[in-house]
Parts: structure tokens; sequence; C-alpha cells
């Protein structure tokens, strides 16, 4: 899990881990949070998403981008849920949010599968909090 505010660098770390790890031999999916929560509630809608969770087994590392920025209604948050879930203690899954487990509550629409969803986060997880200004900010300052 990798926390910090908007423009920090929580994309570029989180990328540079996936390039690391797939040089190593690894298979490693990189997804925009809200893509990925578009293609399981697709799936989840034609019966098919048990399938697609499956489908993403053969990534060992799933990395999920920004996934903190809107809160997610009800059936986003099942299939957000569904996700971490089926790959708990099983696949790696790496996170990036601009919210804290403290402020999930929310970010998800439902308080128990709150509680449950970070617990198994939690778990195993390395926590990264990345602090200080956004650079892109600087860069535009810099600029001037």
């Amino acid at each position: 899990m990798v926390f910090g505010a908007s423009g920090v660098g929580k994309t570029h770390l989180v990328s540079s881990i996936g390039y690391g790890l797939a040089e190593a031999g690894m298979r490693v999916k990189f997804m925009a949070a809200t893509a990925l929560v578009q293609l399981l509630q697709r799936a989840k809608a034609e019966l098919k998403l048990t399938e697609a969770l499956n489908r993403l087994d053969k990534y060992a590392a799933l990395i999920v981008d920004d996934i903190g920025y809107v809160r997610k209604t009800e059936q986003e948050s099942s299939v957000l849920f569904e996700l971490i879930a089926h790959r708990y203690e099983r696949h790696s899954l790496i996170i990036t949010s601009n919210q804290s487990f403290e402020d999930w509550d929310k970010l998800l629409d439902d308080t128990v599968m709150t509680v449950a969803a970070t617990d198994r986060l939690i778990h195993h997880a390395t926590i990264i909090q990345c602090e200080g200004g956004g650079y892109r900010r600087k860069s535009s300052m810099l600029k001037q």
C-alpha cells in the first residue's frame, strides 16, 4: 500500500516496483482503479466475476492505481472487496491511494466491508506513506 497526497510520486513509485518485478521475471498488471472497477462490474453484471478474477490470477502482482479519489457506490465497493478477498494470501496486490486506511470508511460504501477489506490488506502489507509537496506543482512553479 502506498499512501499520499496527489503529486507526491505514488504512481511513479509503484510503476518502478512493477518494472523491477517484471525484470525479475514476474507477470505484472498495472490498472487504474476506475478501469479495474468498471471491468469487474461488467463481469459481475454478466455473471462472470469469478472468471474475471481468475484471469487476473495470471499476474503475480496486480497494481491498482488511485483507489481513493472517488467515493465508491455499493456495487463498486462490492467488486473491490471481491478482488481484495480473492487475491488475499494468493497473489500480490499493490494499491495507491490518497486516502489512508483510517479514511477508507468514507471511500467504501459499507463499514463492515471496509473493515474486512482493510484487515486483509494490512495483514501482510508493507505500507509506504509518501509525504511532501506535489511534483507537478513544483515543476509548474519552476517554469514560471
